[in-house]
């Protein structure tokens, strides 16, 4: 195990000061360090693909620059880095997180990844070698980066195991400062002190409550699928614990097989921010009786509160513009309830922006059932409600 600061002083030292990439748990100490040391410029990126094209700029503007993500995110990454990076050889240090490894007990969703990314990396032609865990090898580990991205001017990996950095603390003063500088919300932005705004749980509740169990449920990936899962598990409720930005894709599919079947999908901020394409999607096709909330405390809970750039991003605005028929923001119980309401009787597609207080020390439990038993349950489910018109 080595200090990130070990490993990021090395970094410095050869140039590298611009980094960019989305939070991993893995990556958590790395990224905590990073946001808190003045010498580096970090952009949280929306999605892999697009830290690939930040980093691959500003490497044409004359910075060294590295991405981290975990290995999930690697399949993002693969267009962009065989398209871009190798057609006009811009080297990239890549630190990726190999989630899933053989032996090692991690969530379902890694489970492909963790077995295939050595060979998906040496198939993409992407030399690579582990991240080091011990201080003897940080510097070795750098200059056999440098020296094969010198001869390739393409992107070389760090693939890194479980643990191989010690736990530090996000400084959230820190983190704010430089947010603060670099960050200015447009007149206009839906903004809310989030320490007084309700809880993921708070909202959950209320619009289970108002909606019944004969919506479908889909639950984005992370804290909030779990805390669904942890108000009471349903047949009607599925869990997307992984595939990222997914959720309001997989709900509006579910409208291309069942049109009559009312669907209502639990979003984050940061999840629809990496596919945030699926909004005009929806919009153009304008599905009934689809309300699309997004739950969004400016962070990356589940990886440790890294902040997203949501706080500069107005959703209900952005799906306005989509072609959402119905576009509400609440920050309070009695709007959240008005506008679930008023979602049920309307046709729809209707979204509800949400603000929700961090919570980043919370536990929600993973689900105890499989994801199998969730697709074949959930379709059943599906299966037994009123058929298209």
């Amino acid at each position: 195990m080595i200090d990130a600061s070990d490993f990021i002083t090395a970094c410095i030292a050869r140039g590298y000061t611009f980094y960019t990439g989305v939070p991993c748990s893995f990556l958590k100490p790395l990224i905590n360090f990073i946001i808190q040391t003045p010498a580096i410029h970090y952009v949280p990126a929306s999605s892999e693909g697009e830290a690939v094209g930040i980093a691959s700029g500003a490497f044409l503007g004359g910075k060294r620059a590295v991405v981290l993500c975990q290995n999930s995110g690697l399949g993002n990454m693969v267009n962009p880095i065989t398209s871009l990076n190798f057609a006009f050889r811009i080297p990239l240090l890549l630190v990726i997180t190999l989630r899933g490894a053989p032996g090692l007990n991690d969530e379902p969703q890694h489970e492909v990844m963790g077995r295939i990314t050595p060979r998906l990396l040496e198939t993409l032609g992407i030399a690579w070698d582990y991240f080091p865990n011990s201080n003897d090898k940080i510097e070795p580990a750098l200059d056999q980066a440098i020296t094969n991205m010198k001869k390739t001017r393409v992107p070389f990996a760090l693939v890194m195991q479980k643990g191989a950095v010690g736990k530090i603390a996000l400084d959230s003063q820190s983190d704010s400062r430089k947010w603060n500088q670099n960050s200015q919300a447009p007149i206009g932005t839906f903004r809310a002190n989030l320490e007084t705004c309700m809880t993921r749980d708070d909202v959950i509740k209320i619009v289970r409550e108002v909606l019944g169990g004969n919506y479908a449920f889909i639950a984005s990936t992370g804290k909030i699928g779990r805390e669904l899962y942890d108000l009471g598990d349903s047949e009607n409720q599925f869990y997307v614990v992984g595939s990222m930005g997914c959720a309001a894709g997989i709900g509006f599919g579910i409208k291309q097989g069942k049109s009559n079947q009312p669907v209502v999908i639990l979003d984050g901020d940061g999840s629809i921010l990496m596919k945030m394409g699926t909004l005009a999607t929806i919009g153009h096709y304008r599905p009934e009786q689809f309300i699309h909330i997004i739950l969004d405390n400016e962070a990356y809970e589940s990886t440790g509160g890294q902040r997203s750039v949501s706080r500069s991003v107005d959703f209900s605005l952005v799906a306005a513009g989509c072609g959402y028929l119905k576009c509400f923001r609440a920050n309070t119980k009695g709007a959240l309830l008005q506008y679930v309401e008023l979602a049920k009787r309307d046709s729809g597609p209707t979204l509800i922006h949400v603000k929700v207080a961090p919570n980043s020390f919370s536990k929600p439990s993973r689900p105890a059932v499989k994801p199998c038993q969730v697709k074949r349950r959930f379709m059943k489910f599906l299966e037994q409600q009123k058929d298209n018109a």
